[in-house]
């Protein structure tokens, strides 16, 4: 059994422990708060021990009622991995310390690259991460564009890949960022951080990104333009996202015509916290004319990463070397579609 630490239990981590929690072959040992907020007495419900990140802001938590079990630093001794999900920037500043403890950590995609030995996708390169000490985990968007982009690629050959990417504000509990009225250049420059990201995983991808911010809280929105290296239908690339793991295609018709519907879906659906771990592309976007495959999808921000991190706990551990075996474990545990 796999002893897992999640170091920051917000919009990420309280998922990333609902998740390991589903699995059969790791546990959580802690989760770790700099605040007392409701997160955290919402963390002690879960049952999960509640740390905090250093031992000044402990008197915080005991003044608000809330059992503490110690520090990151006695967390660590009771962890074989730890999951950061602190605010982007500050896992950097945290990897000294796992080191020194002689615990493996995963990092999210607010960081840089150079954070992990290598970053990781799932199904893009899962054998990259087997046995190393540090990985990152891609952010939401590059997660979402390296499922629907690969699977092309080893049908069909990616020549050269466009995207357009319509991001999110705040997360939908976020109520101090914006943009309240504005369409936001982000960042102002072409190519967007998001293609070199995808570079990360596909060193070969040729991809160009820009990305605007929107008033929106519920999800990112991607238009995608690919080069194809074989020819193809429209069925043809249905079938090919009908048979991708972590991947569904939605339908306009079906009155999926935003992504406030997408979002209702996974509300019906019944998942924790209307999550859609998955990337939904909408089926009347697909087109391929002159040899160019266009279609548009949507990614749930807070949720799509999640498996990710799960599947990489495996391969640092090298408990599971086959991808498709982890995420086969992972997605069944998560009640996520059957793609097998």
């Amino acid at each position: 059994m796999i002893a897992v630490a999640v170091n920051g239990y917000g919009t990420i981590g309280k998922r990333v422990a609902d998740a390991v929690s589903l699995q059969d072959d790791m546990k959580i040992v802690g989760v770790v708060k700099t605040r007392p907020t409701f997160e955290a007495r919402r963390a002690i419900e879960q049952g999960y021990p509640l740390f905090v990140n250093c031992a000044e802001n402990m008197p915080a938590f005991t003044d608000a009622g809330l059992k503490v079990e110690g520090t990151l630093d006695d967390l660590l001794k009771l962890a074989d991995i730890v999951i950061d999900c602190t605010p982007g920037k500050v896992g950097i500043q945290n990897k000294p310390i796992y080191k020194s403890a002689g615990v493996k950590a995963i990092f999210q995609g607010g960081e840089k690259s150079g954070t992990g030995d290598v970053s990781f996708n799932a199904m893009g390169n899962y054998a990259d991460s087997i046995g190393k000490d540090f990985v990152r985990v891609v952010s939401c968007n590059t997660t979402g564009l390296c499922r629907t982009l690969s699977a092309i690629d080893k049908k069909l050959g990616v020549k050269k890949a466009r995207v357009t990417l319509i991001r999110r504000g705040p997360d939908p509990g976020n109520s101090k960022k914006g943009p309240v009225n504005a369409i936001v250049p982000n960042p102002p420059t072409v190519p967007s951080h998001h293609g070199p990201d995808v570079n990360t995983i596909f060193p070969d991808m040729k991809i160009m990104t820009s990305a605007v911010i929107v008033p929106t809280t519920l999800m990112h929105l991607h238009t995608v333009c690919v080069e194809l290296n074989k020819n193809a239908s429209v069925d043809d690339v249905k079938e090919i996202f009908s048979n991708t793991p972590r991947v569904i295609l939605v339908k306009a018709s079906e009155g999926l015509t935003s992504t406030a519907e997408v979002m209702e879906l996974a509300r019906d659906m019944g998942r924790t916290r209307s999550d859609l771990n998955e990337i939904a592309v909408w089926d009347e976007s697909i087109n391929v004319v002159d040899g160019e495959l266009f279609y548009i999808q949507a990614v749930h921000q807070e949720s799509d990463v999640v498996p990710e991190n799960i599947d990489c706990i495996r391969a640092m551990m090298n408990t599971v070397t086959d991808a498709k075996e982890s995420v086969r474990k992972t997605d069944d545990a998560l009640g996520l579609k059957k793609w097998w």
